[in-house]
């Protein structure tokens, strides 16, 4: 028993050393960087591993467009729904990125065992689910998970052009979606998440401001005349928004590219808790002062924009979400750049413009899904239910239970569970609790109601519409009569 446990810390300790050491080289070939520049402006804003780069990355990432699609979701739902739905969902989003990085850790320390290098080699998820479990789940993984940052990735165009107008609505939406495909197909040359430094620290704060914008300028509007708040009135209503905050707080599909281009993957662990509670901090304030203001009348306008008087603190908000967008645009296709790269052979290619014209395919089904579905509201809902249910939430519970359902595999386990909770068994009982309760509630209810609610949205709008949700043409004036 003694020989074993030995053997446990020695795997564990073989891991971190040489984890530490991949660490020193990249320090290493950073200092002779910097020995040959003064200021070294690219290993600053280029070069990221670190504990505050992944919570950066996590926290950025989690929260975009969602944060102007939460108030709509607060009039589906009530307040008081709404509010206890996003702790409720940030708590078991944050636990299944958790499980997702303990399965990490340990698919790497098999690996490593083996001697296997990842130097020039991105691991994803779908490869993690390979190797611990077998290729039907690396298929199921892949499915789901390339699926669902296609449809996050069309989200982030859509919403590109429906903030856009805001500020300029002399071109409609479709137009605005043409000329933000081309812009957002520039992350193609954004090689890996160690390159988003700066990007995340930015995003984070533009989706910072938005956020404490919504809230002040709800407040200083007050509430409309004759305001009612009414919900929740309808099941299917209350559905779909219910799901659109389980797609809030399920934004980890991206969990171990984060890991990957972390210097130390074993400090991940409780890094997506911690920005989920930043993200509270943000949306609930938000989401509740905009619902305050503007009540039932949301439940027509699915971005909060679109109730907010022109200004030029509403412009800045704007303009400061489209660039997040962006950033958010290449988070999601990102792991896909990853996927498609190794398909045609070229993932381990070094030359940077060699690899973004490789990506390029990637981008064009994003750009032609965009211009089919033009409502976004709608169809978070709908990613929330039918992908991001079992990406994020039901998969990486059933990976986990089945991972260390053998008493050796609990003993050799890289990471034992966690100080709060030391027991397998409690482990286990929240792990089949969440899985129930998003595979009746999330997929079951919220794909029932998400798809009647999208369906509803097709027939009253059709596919390929102009402009969604844009406001009626102004009529042409009457001829004047001539002046003399």
């Amino acid at each position: 028993m003694l020989a074993q446990k030995q053997a446990e810390e020695a795997i564990v300790s073989n891991f971190t050393e040489a984890h530490d050491h991949e660490g020193k080289e990249d320090h290493h070939q950073d200092k002779e960087e910097e020995n040959t520049s003064l200021f070294n402006v690219k290993n600053f804003l280029w070069h990221g591993g670190s504990v505050w780069d992944a919570w950066f990355s996590c926290a950025s990432n989690q929260v975009a467009q969602v944060l102007l699609t939460l108030p709509y979701s607060f009039s589906q739902l009530g307040l008081l729904s709404g509010i206890l739905l996003q702790i409720f969902y940030g708590i078991v989003g944050s636990w299944t990125a958790y499980l997702i990085s303990v399965l990490y850790i340990e698919y790497r320390s098999r690996k490593e065992k083996e001697n296997v290098n990842f130097k020039n080699h991105v691991i994803q998820w779908f490869e993690v689910l390979d190797g611990l479990l077998g290729p039907y789940w690396k298929a199921v993984g892949l499915a789901f998970n390339c699926t669902f940052l296609l449809f996050g990735s069309v989200i982030q165009l859509i919403a590109c052009a429906s903030n856009i107008y805001y500020i300029n609505d002399n071109l409609d939406k479709r137009t605005w979606t043409y000329i933000f495909g081309a812009c957002c197909a520039t992350t193609v040359f954004i090689p890996s998440f160690h390159n988003y430094r700066i990007w995340s620290f930015l995003g984070l704060g533009m989706t910072t401001y938005t956020a404490w914008y919504l809230t002040i300028a709800a407040v200083v509007h007050g509430q409309t005349e004759g305001v009612t708040h009414t919900a929740p009135t309808k099941l299917v209503l209350y559905f779909t928004g219910a799901t659109n905050i389980l797609y809030t707080f399920g934004g980890h599909a991206v969990t171990v590219e984060i890991m990957h281009a972390m210097w130390k993957p074993q400090k991940f662990k409780y890094i997506y808790l911690f920005a989920t509670v930043y993200v509270f901090t943000l949306t609930i304030p938000s989401a509740t002062s905009v619902y305050w203001a503007f009540g039932d009348e949301l439940l027509n306008h699915s971005n909060a924009f679109s109730l907010l008087p022109k200004n030029a603190w509403r412009d800045a908000a704007v303009i400061l979400m489209l660039i997040h967008q962006f950033i958010t645009f290449g988070f999601a296709c990102t792991p896909l750049y990853f996927v498609w790269e190794k398909v045609i052979g070229m993932h381990d290619t070094k030359s940077i413009c060699l690899r973004a014209l490789a990506r390029l395919p990637v981008v064009i089904p994003i750009w032609f899904l965009a211009i089919i579905f033009p409502f976004f509201g709608p169809i978070n809902s709908a990613v929330g239910a039918l992908l991001v249910s079992f990406t994020v939430y039901i998969i990486p519970s059933l990976a986990h239970m089945l991972t260390y359902r053998k008493a050796s595999a609990r003993q050799n386990a890289a990471e034992k569970p966690p100080f709060f909770l030391p027991s397998w068994t409690a482990m286990y009982v929240i792990n089949s609790f969440i899985v129930v309760w998003v595979l009746v509630i999330g997929f079951g209810f919220g794909g029932w109601a998400s798809m009647t609610n999208f369906v509803r949205q097709v027939d009253t709008f059709g596919l390929f519409a102009k402009c969604y949700q844009c406001k009626p043409p102004k009529p042409l004036p009457a001829a004047a009569a001539p002046h003399h």
